[in-house]
């Protein structure tokens, strides 16, 4: 018999599931598409019920046959937050997305008490209507049924991984309330170096202690699916946010190592080792895993629009009818004729921190075709990684190379782009799907398959492309000037 790793991959706009061999290869794979709601402009939701019944769908397709499997990984969105009855097993509310701007105020509100410097000190985020805490509290505050199951004591609050755990492995029937470390140190309520979540922490934001999940390692045994679920029970052995997975499924095990994941959002994120991060420029510490109860640490810059960009000339400007297009667009032009895109559609992530900014396209001229305006927007990929990489090298982690992966790192033009404006060499592996494949490697691991992440990496990362900078200076510093002007006006 091979064996072979489930991995459930809950995402943004889609969730999937995979079988992966323990070469990497995947053996079988199906995904659906999670409804987008926008309730009212800088709101973002999901309905919890949806994303659980459509990852059941996806894993009944590729598991119908369960007798090779060994384990269970699941990967996720991070920061988005759920809230169930532990007595119905059902949501009570619709689930708020991470990319939400709907507690912006309230974030403001404790920057001007004075909170700011002492959150991140404990939790390595800044206050943003980006992480969890925030969407617990309004949620308490604003969702009567959320409101009332904390009263009795039956809320659960959780991110879409503990959601997905606890009806795996019951549901109401005993399911398990957990979360890993990496997806806990997201929400505001999570010390770097601490144990669990705080209840200091807790009570700033609002949130009862009682309602969260308990956190665990990243891999290990976690818990068990229901035979009723998966035909039989299947350990669970492999958790971890979609980044720190991608982080992992790009081996970058030892301090230094960078990725850059492309995809809705585009996150950077740098091995720190066991060292607790501190930035000095805005950028996040967080936690990439946790074994045996010992952590290891990234630092995190974030970029709230990536392939969303795409997706918006696509579905709203109709200027593409695929987002393919994109490639051939930017090649048949040789340059953008001094159009500039700032992709500040959901405000402005690291290192800036702006959920008041919005996109800008400067430059328009009547000679701006679409040609123009698809290449200034693969070209604002490479200008906002420019600027995370000035903010990590000055806090002393400088990449030497820079490992991508994500739906729109497929794209030759882009990646060798990013490699121009970086001035540092570029990596992509063959199948640029990591984030699977980072939760396949800690459920292997976490499974006895592997003695350690490493050995995983080896047999399972395959083949890379390595994309080196070739561009002037001068057209790298006229391209810069145009966006940190464009970046002004946003």
């Amino acid at each position: 018999m091979t064996e072979t790793i489930l991995v459930l991959d809950a995402g943004t706009t889609s969730t999937r599931a995979m079988l992966f061999a323990l070469d990497g290869t995947v053996r079988k794979s199906a995904s659906r598409p999670i409804t987008q709601h926008y309730p009212r402009p800088g709101w973002v939701e999901h309905d919890a019920a949806e994303i659980w019944a459509l990852t059941l769908e996806c894993l009944r397709e590729v598991a119908a046959d369960n007798a090779e499997i060994a384990a269970i990984g699941i990967t996720n969105q991070r920061e988005t937050v759920v809230a169930w009855d532990t007595g119905t097993g059902k949501p009570l509310a619709r689930a708020i997305v991470w990319q939400d701007r709907r507690t912006a105020a309230l974030c403001e509100e404790l920057k001007a008490a004075g909170h700011e410097a002492e959150v991140q000190a404990q939790t390595g985020l800044l206050l943003d209507p980006y992480f969890s805490a925030t969407k617990m509290r309004w949620m308490l505050d604003n969702e009567p049924a959320v409101r009332s199951a904390a009263d009795t004591g039956t809320l659960a609050f959780g991110t879409v991984e503990s959601w997905l755990v606890f009806k795996l492995s019951g549901g109401i029937q005993g399911g398990a309330h957990i979360t890993d470390a990496s997806n806990a140190s997201r929400t505001l309520l999570l010390p770097l170096a601490g144990a669990g979540f705080d209840n200091g922490l807790c009570d700033l934001f609002g949130v009862p202690h009682g309602t969260l999940p308990q956190v665990t390692d990243n891999h290990g045994a976690l818990a068990t699916s229901g035979a009723e679920i998966t035909g039989r029970k299947i350990p669970i052995t492999g958790l971890a946010g979609d980044q720190q997975a991608a982080t992992i499924g790009q081996a970058c095990l030892t301090p230094g190592e960078s990725k850059s994941t492309y995809g809705t959002g585009a996150f950077v994120l740098t091995n720190m080792g066991s060292e607790v991060p501190r930035s000095d420029h805005r950028l996040l510490g967080t936690v990439l895993m946790q074994q045996d109860g010992t952590r290891t640490y990234a630092l995190e810059g974030s970029m709230f629009v990536a392939g969303s960009l795409v997706q918006w000339l696509r579905d709203t400007l109709g200027l593409i009818d695929k987002s393919a297009e994109t490639e051939a667009l930017a090649r048949s032009v040789d340059d953008s004729g001094g159009v500039t895109i700032v992709p500040a559609l959901a405000g402005l992530g690291a290192p800036h921190w702006r959920s008041d900014a919005r996109g800008v396209i400067a430059g328009l001229s009547f000679a701006s075709g679409k040609a123009e305006i698809a290449r200034a927007a693969l070209e604002s990929m490479a200008h906002q990684t420019y600027d995370l990489a000035a903010a990590f090298a000055a806090d002393g982690a400088s990449w030497e190379i820079l490992k991508i992966d994500g739906g729109m790192s497929a794209n030759d033009w882009m990646a060798q782009d990013i490699a121009d404006v970086l001035g540092v060499p570029v990596e992509r592996p063959a199948d640029v799907e990591t984030t699977a494949l980072g939760a396949a490697m800690l459920a292997a691991v976490g499974a006895g398959l592997f003695d350690d992440l490493a050995t995983a990496a080896d047999a399972m990362r395959g083949k890379v492309t390595r994309f080196d900078p070739d561009m002037t200076a001068a057209v790298r510093e006229e391209r810069l000037a145009r966006y940190h002007k464009a970046l002004g006006a946003a």
